[in-house]
């Protein structure tokens, strides 16, 4: 699936299941919510915290797909083409770091 057809496919869904987009603001507060449940999982799977049993068995590919679909609900209402602000946003971080990082000796010296 392309983005493009992920944001056609989200916002069919939103249409006929969803029944219309919460609003701006409270997707963003939704989407808060989503990214601290991936931090909380990531912070306890493969950081120092240990892990509750009751978050041995949270699949984080799906919670990093429910940070996406909130994110593309967003895009969606405020009219992003995220194909396009992606191919752009790699442009610029490529002009702005062609160097950066490989002159980066914290990134070298592993």
């Amino acid at each position: 699936m392309t983005i493009a057809e992920a944001q056609q496919e989200v916002d069919n869904w939103i249409k006929t299941i969803g029944v219309r987009y919460f609003n701006e603001l409270t997707n963003m507060a939704m989407l808060t919510e989503e990214v601290g449940e991936v931090a909380r999982i990531i912070a306890r799977r493969y950081g120092e915290q240990s892990e509750k049993e009751s978050d041995k068995q949270k699949d984080l590919g799906d919670e990093m797909a429910d940070v996406l679909f909130v994110l593309i609900c967003l895009a969606n209402q405020t009219n992003i083409d995220l194909t396009e602000a992606l191919r752009k946003n790699l442009e610029k971080k490529t002009k702005r770091d062609k160097l950066r990082h490989q002159n980066n000796e914290k990134l070298t010296n592993m």
